[in-house]
């Protein structure tokens, strides 16, 4: 790997570290801090909340390796965390990290994250809206979907529709404004990007998703969302965080065996990992200096 020697002087280097869940992220972006003197910023949008752990696939002190990391446990989960606020908070970290003559390592699986960073984008200002977000939270996800999409087609292609908080958010600017605003689609400039995309065969990915799942069991995931639940985090609340959260949310109401919160989860993982495959391989056409590393 040579990128690191020849890149442009004059911009600070960033480095990105995505592609689908289970492939290995955390651990290769320690291994190029630590090679690289670098820091890593993750680029996940459960694991910016305090006491998700388990489930979301938050990185321990051991695993970390003497490796400073940057927007975990930021936020207690029973509040919200927007787009906007992460990437004030990365690019604040970001600037602190470069200022001290080390290497920005952006880490995670948070699409719209990493397109908050790399694309610069803005975002509306609209105030929340608390009285029709409740009205909009006790409709179904087909119900937000159709919404959105009656409403501002362009947004709904490029928004995550499996997403109920970025759905609910986009019908509050739409009620608000008309549309959503759109935003060119452009690279920053004042960087010099460099895309370190992560994957694997779907075979092994199947079977490193279906093992780490009965793994975080094993290691209390389970005991994690009723602590959650007993600190008052509602089921409703824990089930709009998705996958782990959703599905054992689900079983502690009773909703679903054991067993079908084990094979529905691992389901719904793996066709969340194909939408982030979709979404981070936009990434490497558009760049002269790209790697995979399999």
């Amino acid at each position: 790997m040579n990128w690191f020697a020849k890149y442009i002087q004059k911009k600070p280097l960033i480095v990105v570290v995505c592609g689908p869940t289970a492939t290995g992220k955390s651990d290769y972006a320690v291994d190029l801090a630590l090679k690289y003197n670098g820091e890593v910023v993750s680029a996940d949008s459960r694991q910016v909340y305090r006491g998700m752990n388990l489930g979301s696939g938050k990185i321990t002190q051991k695993e970390m390796r003497g490796v400073p990391h940057h927007l975990l446990d930021v936020v207690d989960c029973k509040n919200i965390y927007s787009v906007a606020q992460y990437k004030n908070d990365a690019e604040n970290a970001i600037i602190d990290i470069v200022a001290r003559k080390k290497t920005p390592i952006i880490c995670g699986g948070t699409g719209y994250y990493i397109d908050a960073l790399l694309y610069n984008k803005s975002f509306s200002n609209v105030p929340p809206n608390q009285h029709l977000r409740k009205e909009l939270s006790k409709k179904p996800l087909s119900e937000l979907q159709n919404i959105l999409q009656a409403s501002d087609p362009v947004r709904f292609k490029s928004i995550d529709i499996y997403n109920k908080v970025r759905l609910i958010r986009a019908i509050e600017i739409i009620e608000s404004i008309g549309k959503v605003p759109k935003t060119k689609r452009r690279l920053r400039k004042d960087w010099h990007i460099q895309i370190e995309y992560i994957d694997k065969d779907d075979e092994v990915l199947k079977k490193r998703i279906a093992k780490r799942v009965h793994v975080r069991l094993d290691d209390g995931m389970v005991e994690e969302v009723k602590r959650l639940h007993a600190k008052g985090v509602t089921y409703e609340r824990l089930e709009q965080f998705g996958l782990e959260y959703k599905y054992i949310a689900l079983y502690l109401q009773e909703k679903i065996t054991y067993e079908e919160m084990i094979n529905q989860l691992i389901i719904a993982i793996g066709q969340y990992a194909k939408r982030q495959r979709t979404w981070f391989k936009k990434y490497l056409p558009k760049q002269k200096s790209k790697s995979y590393v399999q």
